[in-house]
């Protein structure tokens, strides 16, 4: 019974820390593609304005 607890713990753990680097990635993914926006929209202000 302890060896089938701890094996669901186990799994379980594992599955929060993958998780847990996949938001990392997608976060520093959708910060990079937020900078470079910024500063394609910095770099064409002068063109943007009216």
């Amino acid at each position: 019974m302890m060896e089938k607890i701890y094996n669901t713990m186990k799994s379980v753990g594992v599955w929060n820390l993958v998780l847990g680097i996949v938001l990392i990635l997608s976060g520093l993914a959708a910060g990079i593609f937020l900078i470079v926006n910024g500063a394609k929209l910095l770099k064409k202000k002068s063109d943007l304005l009216f």
